[in-house]
């Protein structure tokens, strides 16, 4: 799995951070940034959820053994 975050929609809520600490970070800036792009499989889940919570929906996960965007 390899996680993206697309800095022009992210508005810095702080969501993925809060749920997956090891991936996402808040930057000086005040917006999320990815700390490790490709994902491994014991932080899978925990990606997945804040992806799912992101108000803004900046958060992009590709599934690299197939190449497919999942969310």
């Amino acid at each position: 799995m390899r996680v993206t975050l697309d800095d022009d929609i992210c508005r810095g809520h702080g969501v993925c951070a809060a749920i997956c600490p090891t991936v996402f970070t808040i930057a000086d800036g005040g917006y999320a940034e990815v700390t490790i792009a490709d994902v491994p499989a014991d932080l899978a889940t925990s990606v997945r959820d804040a992806a799912d919570n992101c108000p803004e929906h900046a958060i992009h996960i590709t599934d690299v053994s197939e190449e497919n965007h999942v969310h």
